[in-house]
């Protein structure tokens, strides 16, 4: 089993099996994210991947459950790499239950319905998107690469095809400048997407990064901690899925939550509450990390 360079997956698959079928990310413009930006996206050999593959399942095959197909945006893989990976993956890890991978609202919408339906079936039954902000005016500045509209359209097309997803959103990434518009936009964005899982993270602004050259330049200013608290308790109050497990468990965050929306979402109002209030201390700022 081989990795190329820095290996990132979300904090719901610290049990998976992470396979690397892919080198970095196909977008890799996003202003805040630095994740990617040493690598050159390629797709890997497709042998490579399936050797890695095989020598998982005879180290570690009866103990995985979930499979996390990595790096960046592994949905833009082509389907000839998609197919015989997955195949593989069912033929040889017998408790497998789950294979999941990041996407882009780019690469969900470049698929055709019948090639979703192809991959759900196959094993893909969870996918993680990372819209970050519901406001267009920020998707542009962040250099995100999809509308408002056209996540909604994403979600609506895995869903159909009978993929779960995950929305991930970012406390702070409008700056000052719009963190209302970002916070409102954002629960909207939920309502529309209705994912199944839901996490937010914090902005950190990341050196040499373009948006730590935007703030060098004046042009971008992070909010307050009690700023990016009050993003949370916006978009917690404004969202309404039909059913989503709620966390904010990255590292990056400063008060750790859990819950279902719409179920729990009184109680989440009120730790945030308490929070800003400063009845709950906050994760001390050297805990936290990307």
């Amino acid at each position: 089993m081989r990795y190329e360079g820095k290996i990132y997956r979300p904090p719901s698959e610290s049990d998976a099996y992470i396979l690397q079928a892919t080198i970095g990310c196909s977008w890799n413009h996003c202003t805040y994210c630095d994740m990617y930006r040493d690598k050159q996206y390629r797709v890997r050999d497709l042998g490579e991947t399936l050797d890695d593959l095989r020598a998982a399942a005879v180290a570690y095959g009866p103990r995985i459950a979930k499979l996390f197909v990595a790096d960046g945006d592994a949905l833009g893989m082509p389907m000839e790499h998609w197919r015989p990976l997955l195949a593989a993956a069912a033929a040889s890890l017998p408790r497998l239950r789950r294979v999941s991978c990041y996407a882009t609202a780019k690469n969900i919408l470049e698929r055709s319905d019948d090639e979703l339906r192809e991959l759900r079936e196959a094993g893909l039954k969870l996918l993680y998107i990372g819209p970050e902000s519901g406001d267009d005016e920020t998707l542009k500045r962040i250099a995100k690469g999809s509308t408002h509209a056209e996540h909604v359209e994403a979600a609506r097309r895995a869903h159909a095809a009978g993929m779960k997803i995950s929305v991930i959103v970012l406390l702070g990434v409008a700056g000052t400048a719009r963190s209302a518009e970002h916070a409102a936009a954002t629960g909207d964005l939920i309502t529309a997407m209705d994912p199944e899982f839901l996490g937010a993270l914090t902005t950190t602004v990341v050196p040499s990064t373009p948006l730590a050259k935007l703030e060098g330049r004046g042009r971008f200013e992070l909010p307050s901690v009690a700023a990016m608290l009050g993003e949370l308790r916006t978009i917690v109050d404004r969202a309404r899925p039909t059913d989503a497990l709620f966390r904010t468990n990255h590292a990056s965050n400063y008060l750790p939550l859990g819950g279902r929306l719409p179920a729990d979402r009184a109680r989440i109002v009120q730790v945030i509450d308490a929070a800003l209030s400063g009845a709950i201390p906050l994760r001390p700022e050297w805990t936290r990390g990307l």
